[in-house]
């Protein structure tokens, strides 16, 4: 029972790890950016933190080659402490340029982190054990995500962003020292193909590329977040627009949202695991496609708070179905010798497309507004959903499905 324990802390809080650093990225630096009255435009670019994450595969060898991956998961996170504490200058001075730099920094640092976190995992857990705690890895990462652009955002609110980085910084201190005392030493990494790395990750990639329909599969992956990424992209600023300042958006985006999004994935898991993702794709795509123009009712309603916590909770638990779909659609198209690297290849292309069209939303709404913004982004959901109608049958592999 105690090793039991032991092991599910340390899953739990790596994983939670994980997710503190890519919420500060990703989700508070928006908020900050917001507000220190950062254009529409400029708060788009920044989407375009995302690209580490994106191209993070190209240096994973790195992490193979030199070190055990414990060692490189807690070097990390005294580092991404350190990145975090950093941003205490630009957040007193409101210093939007300093502060892109050091978000940047972050980047690299928690891309590289998420590698460290994913290796060790792998490498010390069973076939079966891995598969038994999936559930338990999205939901620490999720939490985090709460803290993140949750509590995080209310304590900037409430108190200021020195003490919210503050904090930040002392939460990944805090678990480099506890998974220092607790992960256990990884078994001893296969050296013998080491020097075969780049070419083993040449034919991973060729043997993805050569599956059967993957023209199909590649335009549905890049596609898939268009829409959803040009309106998450604008939210922040939007529900500022309404007048809703920092404690109000965290709880909004990050208390609300964050809970919805967590049980949206859970049901879209269940359903998906009940109904086969032949049977589901299309319906849960359109979910989370028809969550988008409810923002542009918003924009052009402007209503109660009320119904702005209601239309983020749709739009949040849709996104989870949709996180759902897509992760199983991902995973189906691994092949056997090639899991890890094939999804790495499937996410990465996913997410390149969602950081290039978050990247250049904030110029399309400065130009036409909110409201027609947020109509034009449930435009560019619907390639997604004619993909989704017409997928081949050869892409799905319901019967061996992960779920």
């Amino acid at each position: 029972m105690a090793i039991k324990f032991k092991k599910l802390s340390w899953i739990a809080s790596t994983y939670y790890a994980e997710g503190l650093p890519y919420s500060l990225v990703q989700q508070v630096s928006v908020q900050f950016f917001t507000y220190a009255g950062a254009s529409l435009q400029v708060i788009g670019l920044l989407s375009f933190f995302g690209l580490p994450w994106n191209l993070k595969l190209f240096w994973s060898p790195v992490i193979d080659l030199f070190g055990n991956k414990k060692r490189w998961l807690v070097v990390m996170e005294l580092i991404l402490g350190a990145v975090a504490a950093l941003l205490i200058w630009p957040a007193q001075h409101l210093n939007l340029d300093l502060a892109a730099k050091i978000f940047i920094l972050m980047a690299f640092m928690s891309a590289t982190h998420d590698m460290s976190v994913d290796g060790y995992y792998i490498q010390t857990l069973d076939t079966a054990d891995q598969a038994g705690f999936s559930g338990l890895r999205v939901a620490a990462y999720r939490v985090a995500m709460l803290v993140g652009n949750g509590a995080l955002v209310i304590l900037a609110g409430w108190i200021s962003w020195t003490v919210c980085f503050l904090t930040a910084a002392f939460m990944m201190w805090g678990l480099a020292a506890f998974h220092k005392w607790i992960l256990p030493e990884p078994p001893p990494a296969n050296t013998q193909h080491q020097g075969h790395r780049w070419a083993a990750v040449r034919e991973a990639f060729q043997t993805y590329l050569a599956q059967p329909g993957i023209v199909w599969a590649l335009a549905f992956i890049l596609l898939f977040r268009a829409g959803d990424a040009m309106m998450f992209a604008m939210v922040t600023p939007f529900l500022n627009h309404l007048g809703y300042g920092l404690i109000a958006r965290g709880i909004l985006t990050g208390s609300v949202g964050t809970v919805t999004g967590i049980g949206g994935a859970l049901l879209g898991g269940l359903i998906i695991s009940r109904w086969g993702l032949k049977r589901a794709l299309f319906p849960l795509t359109l979910i989370q496609s028809l969550a988008i123009p409810a923002y542009a009712w918003l924009a052009w309603a402007d209503p109660s708070i009320w119904w702005v916590g209601v239309t983020i909770a749709f739009e949040q638990g849709s996104a989870g179905l949709g996180t759902a779909v897509l992760m199983v659609f991902l995973m189906q198209r691994c092949k056997e010798n090639y899991q890890a690297t094939h999804f790495a290849i499937g996410s990465a292309l996913m997410s390149v497309a969602a950081t290039v069209v978050g990247g250049f939303s904030g110029f399309l709404a400065a130009k036409v507004g909110f409201v027609e913004f947020f109509l034009l982004a449930f435009v560019a959901a619907i390639p997604s959903l004619l993909l989704a109608i017409g997928m081949p049958d050869k892409l799905y592999q319901d019967k061996k499905s992960p779920i």
